[in-house]
């Protein structure tokens, strides 16, 4: 079993509990933030700033922190620090980068986005200010995404609530999402030619061993010059500006179904969700809450506990 301990800042840590929010345990541990626990790999970070992640993904996990952490110690000799297997000048390729935005959210769709930067267009994108959507405010977002759309070719796919309730039993998230980067980069490439990219990088949501398995199941595979990468934004930005046009799709969603039920939807799957969706379905039953949320979440048992909702 990996072990690996990083080390990050107080405000990466806070990042990090709301990113394992659906995944946090309800345990007192002392001197530690929080304890969460995703899939068969353990995260507990402590107050000191540290970081340990136990179990079969832990050097995953850690890799998707590892901009921002020092790796500090590893219980076996032969982990290494998670790093970027990128060639050195990749940022100055022309690349399809491709990102998803919702997968952490209880209420609004899942969106992927796959955006062509050709090398000509990459002084132009930076110049707009593309970066990591995490350093941009969601003001700053959603006047930039037009301007994206202008520039450069992208595709754009939405599954809304309902239809990802109706997928998820049948596919798991991540094999959802294999299929919607895989569908959204071949209809970029159809877009595109006969011009072709030097690279496709995918912000890693998994890894390329899994990304690839899961990818034999589907139609249309692409499966050459693929790249992956975690923050993939911060090595190409293609994926920058996917990811900024992924995010502004779902707040207009998400503002959209808030006018629909006359409740203030909220990002992310934290307490504030439960109490939303406890409302929701004292309004109109589970029917109205599968409209809105991803029913497999933890929230959705919680929401029934509060509103004291049974079938």
């Amino acid at each position: 079993m990996s072990n690996i301990v990083i080390k990050v800042s107080q405000k990466t840590i806070a990042e990090m509990m709301n990113f394992y929010q659906q995944a946090l345990l309800n345990k007192k541990v002392p001197y530690t933030v929080f304890v969460a626990k995703k899939e068969q790999t353990t995260i507990t970070a402590y107050t000191s700033g540290k970081v340990m992640f136990q179990g079969s993904s832990a050097e995953a996990e850690a890799a998707r922190w590892s901009n921002s952490a020092d790796l500090s110690k590893t219980a076996n000799a032969n982990n290494k620090a998670p790093s970027s297997s990128l060639p050195a000048d990749f940022s100055q390729w022309s690349v399809v980068g491709s990102d998803e935005v919702g997968n952490g959210s209880y209420f609004g769709p899942l969106v992927v986005c796959a955006v062509y930067a050709s090398k000509d267009q990459l002084p132009v994108l930076k110049a707009l200010g593309v970066k990591d959507s995490k350093m941009l405010t969601d003001p700053q977002i959603r006047a930039m995404a037009p301007k994206i759309k202008k520039l450069v070719p992208y595709q754009l796919l939405t599954v809304e609530p309902t239809k990802y309730n109706e997928i998820q039993p049948k596919y798991n998230t991540v094999r959802m999402k294999v299929a919607l980067h895989n569908q959204a980069i071949r209809l970029l490439l159809q877009k595109i030619a006969p011009e072709t990219p030097d690279a496709i990088l995918i912000d890693q949501f998994t890894s390329e061993k899994n990304y690839r398995t899961y990818l034999k199941s589907e139609k249309n595979q692409i499966t050459e010059k693929l790249f992956f990468a975690t923050k993939g934004e911060q090595y190409h930005l293609a994926v920058a500006a996917a990811s900024i046009l992924c995010r502004t799709v779902f707040l207009e969603e998400l503002e959209k179904a808030s006018q629909e039920v006359g409740l203030q939807l909220p990002s992310g799957a934290g307490s504030k969700s439960d109490q939303v969706a406890a409302q929701l379905l004292q309004k109109g039953g589970m029917p109205l809450l599968a409209k809105y949320t991803k029913l497999h979440f933890a929230n959705t048992e919680k929401a029934q506990k509060i509103a004291g909702y049974y079938q």
